[in-house]
């Protein structure tokens, strides 16, 4: 089973922006074709995202935790103009949780959707 998901936090911040979840399953295709801006180790990845209008250079960026399998999941995204980039200490916290959620079991993640803490990029 595919899991394309995002987290809460994740979530709320996409309703400040112009991002949509159709957006996002094109970031995922991107990256299964090996479109990764970087690698930042412990199974996260950076991805630009383009807004309507804007260049991906001045647009948003976003961090996935993934294996590269069958589990993408959204953990923070930031404009540019936000932050530059985050710090370790974001950047450990996230791997973490990152970890966690990828050695889920499907049941387990299943609970954690259910229980609202990860939602589901919408595929429609």
């Amino acid at each position: 089973m595919k899991f394309i998901l995002k987290t809460r936090r994740f979530s709320r911040w996409m309703k400040k922006t112009l991002l949509h979840d159709a957006t996002l399953l094109v970031a995922i295709e991107e990256m299964e074709r090996g479109l990764i801006d970087a690698e930042l180790g412990g199974y996260i990845l950076k991805k630009r995202i383009a807004l309507p209008g804007r260049g991906k250079s001045g647009s948003v960026r976003t961090l996935i935790a993934t294996k590269k399998e069958d589990r993408w999941i959204f953990m923070i995204g930031f404009e540019k103009n936000e932050k530059e980039n985050i710090t370790s200490a974001e950047l450990a916290a996230i791997q973490a949780l990152a970890r966690d959620y990828l050695e889920f079991s499907d049941q387990m993640l299943l609970a954690v959707i259910t229980s609202g803490q990860l939602e589901e990029v919408n595929h429609e």
